[in-house]
């Protein structure tokens, strides 16, 4: 059987053509990608005095949380920033 460059129903024949697609345009894996876009991220916030904190909360103080944040338009960290700036100020 002759093969066909036009054929795409027999899939073995061109199992090893490489299909024109997006093309890439960053040299490096996804994964390394990532872990670089997180370093950018923690520089930017460093360079804007920002700092990370991480708090537990049982989940029907974070929907409390969530309907405030709707309320006001406002996100999550926003909303208990200015709470505890609120809290620190008394």
């Amino acid at each position: 059987m002759a093969k066909e460059h036009t054929d795409r129903t027999t899939i073995d024949l061109f199992e090893h053509q490489k299909r024109p697609g997006r093309p890439k345009t960053n040299p490096l894996p996804r994964e390394v990608q990532l872990k670089v876009n997180k370093r950018n991220q923690l520089k930017r916030d460093k360079a804007n005095g920002l700092k990370r904190v991480e708090v537990k909360l049982h989940q029907s103080l974070l929907d409390q949380l969530d309907e405030k944040c709707a309320e006001h338009s406002v996100n999550r960290s926003a909303l208990i920033a200015s709470i505890l700036e609120a809290a620190l100020s008394d």
